[in-house]
């Protein structure tokens, strides 16, 4: 499971250090995406497997299924780590991310999430976030 957060540096050629408690988890290959709120996100090939699995138990003669399909599959790079540990962020993700130089990585579960330092700290400081109804769609979501 990623648990976690984690700050890190983007270099000018868009290569990021993993950290090492994620490395382990990810694996040889695993898959990087656009995800929700403008972050990235990260799977195992076996979490994305199963993403993409659902995705496409979904009818195509749906616009939004097929909407769906195209924002995460066709934004997705197949990523492996290099021998000191980094990836290759794509400049389109990058760009939708906007990473520039400081990104958080934070372990979710099933996942990482990659954000600009600027969009975790907005993300985090949102007066609309409150945690009272938060707990309800715990209960509504049964967890």
């Amino acid at each position: 499971m990623f648990i976690g957060e984690y700050k890190h540096s983007i270099d000018d050629k868009g290569r990021l250090i993993v950290p090492a408690k994620f490395r382990t988890l990810l694996g040889e290959t695993f898959y990087i995406t656009k995800g929700f709120d403008n972050c990235l996100m990260v799977y195992t090939e076996e979490e994305w497997n199963k993403f993409i699995e659902k995705l496409n138990n979904n009818p195509m003669k749906k616009k939004d299924a097929r909407r769906i399909q195209r924002f995460f599959i066709a934004s997705a790079n197949e990523c492996n780590l290099d021998k000191q540990g980094r990836i290759l962020i794509p400049s389109h993700l990058r760009e939708y991310s906007l990473l520039e130089k400081e990104v958080i990585l934070i372990g979710v579960s099933n996942r990482v999430e990659i954000w600009s330092k600027e969009n975790w700290e907005e993300y985090n400081a949102d007066d609309d976030i409150d945690i009272s109804e938060l707990a309800e769609d715990m209960e509504d979501l049964d967890i």
